[in-house]
């Protein structure tokens, strides 16, 4: 085969594209990385949850360097994480004392580190996978997959929660999990993008995808059903304690106070419910209370659920450890009631320091070597015992791992999640918090009672439908009742592996099948 000088240079130069420059490329593609908060809560408007990945495909498209896609990747990874997560500048600078400047310094950074799991995304799809919707929608489902344990992992801002509420979509959370949601809408974002690029094959597996999505949808498989017991009256009580005032040893009198009056008209319901830490001091510091509580509840027949810092002085070794280890916890007590539950994922620099033994000269570096010194909770748990149901629990960040729920959900009845939001004030946080709530509920098909501190409590049923919400940033209580329910989901059977197989497998494909049409043997 013989090769002029022009067709050479371009094989062996292929990287030089005609198209945007290179500084409005980046910027482009760290708009529409900042603009996908709008398809979360609060805001809801689930279409840019569609334009922002197709944006990105379509800046990638293009035959380019691995530099270039490297950078537009990153750029759309930093844009997405310093806006959608700027709820975390409320913790730090408002809670945590730290400096405005500083503050805004640590979310850049922290959106640049986490802006590189697109930015490889970005790198893979040019130089290794073939150039096409699939490849593009399996290697983000791995690289959101990677922010569930990653560096402890960080599992925010996933493409799938936008659709929670469009059950068109959502109706394949219970059979594949967020994941499933996640591909199908990228995958119809890029093919879109090829649609309009006038190469409309590539509609055919989005099609067939909306199809079977859709079809679940109108069908409405139950995946669950009722155990066949009377639905159980809950009150959850709200008591909106200040984060400044919270952890203060002269205000944890008043909290018990508050949390004990908005209770007192709730006994005789069937389950009470108080959120993460309302006891905002150990177990053993606070027996006199406990007590009372614990005797009001079998009085009137109420069981009542509280989260509790839990001291495990049984399990202290005075030769080796400092003081006994310690869990952020949640207990069942009262009538009917049994069970401890201990937090398993630990949120990173808040709860404990990750990497303890290289990180030891930082150990002031949350403001409390109590509280970056939690202990683990084993994910060999078992439920709940609740008014004859097994009840799963899950405290706070960790509600937002779709597998660590899913153990937790196996064998039981209903589901619990307790939280303290305050730490993130009027910012979206606490609401894509409540939205990822709503698709555990849909993966399991179970009921939730979220109980939380500031808001947002609520009573979600097992197709993530809020049933009942208290208003946030009040003192109050919600009412209302849940269902218990048995069966599993194939999400709770199988858990995400189908979908990672999947996506493993369409990745293999997309490599053994990218071969150059005219491959270059001889220049002559």
């Amino acid at each position: 085969m013989r090769l002029s000088t022009v067709d050479l240079q371009k094989r062996l130069n292929p990287d030089k594209p005609k198209g945007l420059h290179m500084g409005l490329t980046v910027l482009i593609a760290w708009l529409a990385g900042a603009a996908f908060i709008l398809a979360l809560a609060p805001y809801g408007i689930w279409p840019v949850a569609l334009v922002s990945p197709a944006i990105l495909y379509a800046l990638l498209v293009p035959a380019m360097t691995g530099r270039r896609a490297f950078l537009i990747g990153q750029a759309y990874g930093t844009g997405l994480w310093c806006v959608g997560a700027f709820w975390l500048y409320t913790s730090i600078h408002v809670y945590g004392d730290t400096p405005a400047w500083l503050a805004l310094i640590m979310i850049a950074l922290m959106g640049l580190g986490m802006g590189l799991f697109h930015g490889f995304l970005a790198l893979i799809f040019n130089r290794v996978v073939g150039k096409q919707p699939l490849s593009f929608a399996a290697l983000w489902i791995l690289q959101e997959w990677m922010k569930t344990w990653l560096f402890t992992g960080f599992p925010w801002l996933f493409v799938g929660y936008a659709f929670t509420e469009q059950y068109w979509l959502s109706s394949l959370a219970p059979v594949a999990g967020v994941f499933a949601v996640s591909f199908v809408a990228v995958l119809l974002a890029a093919s879109i993008i090829e649609l309009l690029r006038r190469r409309g094959g590539y509609m055919i597996p989005s099609i067939a995808l909306l199809i079977i999505s859709s079809t679940l949808w109108l069908i409405n498989p139950q995946w669950t059903k009722p155990k066949g017991t009377p639905d159980l009256s809950v009150s959850l009580i709200q008591g909106n304690i200040p984060q400044d005032l919270k952890w203060l040893t002269e205000y944890q009198i008043e909290t018990l106070k508050i949390y004990a009056t908005l209770t007192r008209d709730e006994w005789g319901r069937d389950i009470v419910l108080w959120p993460e830490s309302s006891i905002p001091m150990f177990q053993t510091e606070a027996v006199g209370f406990i007590s009372e509580m614990v005797a009001m509840a079998k009085e009137t027949d109420t069981t009542w659920v509280t989260g509790i810092p839990y001291k495990d002085e049984a399990a202290f070794d005075a030769s080796t450890d400092k003081y006994p280890p310690f869990y952020n916890s949640v207990v069942a007590l009262g009538a009917q009631a049994e069970g401890l539950y201990k937090k398993q994922r630990l949120v990173p620099f808040g709860e404990y320091i990750p990497f303890q033994g290289v990180l030891d000269i930082l150990p002031n570096l949350a403001g409390s070597q109590d509280i970056m010194s939690y202990s683990r909770g084993s994910d060999q748990q078992s439920p709940l015992r609740v008014r004859g149901h097994n009840l799963g629990a899950a405290i706070c960040y960790e509600v937002a791992y779709p597998d660590t729920t899913r153990k937790n959900a196996i064998g039981t009845d209903f589901l619990l999640t307790i939280s303290n939001d305050a730490w993130f004030g009027t910012s979206a946080g606490p609401l894509q918090h409540l939205q990822m709530v709503q698709m555990r509920a849909l993966e399991n098909g179970r009921w939730f009672m979220r109980a939380t501190n500031t808001g947002v409590t609520a009573i979600i049923d097992h197709k993530g439908r809020i049933v009942e919400r208290a208003p946030q940033f009040e003192r109050t209580v919600l009412r209302g009742d849940i269902q218990a329910r048995v069966g599993n989901t194939p999400f709770m059977r199988f858990g995400q592996y189908p979908i990672l197989f999947i996506m493993a497998l369409l990745l293999i494909l997309s490599y053994l099948g990218k071969r150059p049409k005219n491959p270059v043997r001889s220049v002559k």
